[in-house]
């Protein structure tokens, strides 16, 4: 029989390291807020690291998994445009970092999906 709380471990953990690189490495995060965004790419970097650090402890523990999950959910969607504008702007470079650029726009379903899943299999 499987572990019922290895998905939201999974997802905790990938927020954690996520949100762990914006404060380790913010440079390439930088480079992807988008410019409409007032203030400076480095503050939304470290904001959206914090987030992700915040919503990676509820998911991990059991009695605020099913708020975090949905959090995560939500965290998943608001950083799409992020996501789109990398790929707009990683559009003429070369073939493996514009394949990352892109891979990431069609992997933002399959994460929230895992969210929506971890918060209905929350107790």
């Amino acid at each position: 029989m499987s572990d019922p709380s290895r998905p939201a471990r999974g997802l905790s953990a990938l927020l954690a390291t996520m949100g762990t690189a914006h404060f380790l490495a913010p440079r390439p995060f930088d480079t992807i807020v988008p410019a409409r965004l007032p203030g400076r790419a480095r503050t939304w970097t470290y904001l959206s690291g914090v987030a992700e650090l915040a919503v990676a402890a509820a998911v991990a523990h059991p009695r605020t998994r099913k708020k975090g999950a949905l959090a995560a959910a939500g965290l998943f969607a608001a950083v799409f445009p992020a996501n789109v504008k990398m790929a707009y702007d990683w559009r003429r470079r070369p073939l493996p970092l514009k394949a990352v650029a892109y891979g990431r726009l069609p992997l933002q379903a399959p994460l929230v999906a895992w969210a929506l899943k971890v918060a209905r299999d929350a107790r």
